[in-house]
């Protein structure tokens, strides 16, 4: 499990070069609340977006799961308690007034883009 980046995934890397193409500008692998201890993937403070790219094993994508067979248990109780965690952190942020985005590493970048776009607009609608 070390050799399991945490941060700056691929996709995380080609998703934050899309934005930046996109003349969006942000903040990585920060703390939006204090005391919470996730950090967004890619956070925009001012607008209180924070954006999660959830691996699918880890994270348990509905689409692409898979389960390993050795130590089943252990993993069924790990990966089930990450999907819950991650419930309660978007629930927390959401809370503190936060927009929160998740998308799976299957998705597409352009298409990833486009969300974070609509997500900004409606944000910063919100605050007028």
């Amino acid at each position: 499990m070390q050799s399991n980046r945490g941060r700056d995934t691929a996709l995380e890397l080609r998703v934050r070069s899309a934005l930046h193409r996109a003349g969006l500008r942000y903040r990585v692998h920060v703390r939006p609340v204090p005391g919470l201890r996730c950090t967004a993937d890619v956070l925009f403070p001012r607008d209180r977006v924070a954006i999660f790219i959830d691996g699918c094993f880890w994270h348990s994508c509905p689409e692409h799961a898979t389960r390993p067979m050795t130590n089943e248990a252990w993993w069924n109780r790990k990966l089930t308690a990450t999907r819950e965690r991650d419930q309660r952190n978007t629930e927390v942020l959401l809370e503190a007034g936060w927009h929160v985005l998740r998308v799976w590493e299957h998705e597409d970048v352009a298409d990833v883009v486009r969300d974070v776009e609509l997500l900004l607009a409606r944000a910063r609608r919100g605050k007028k």
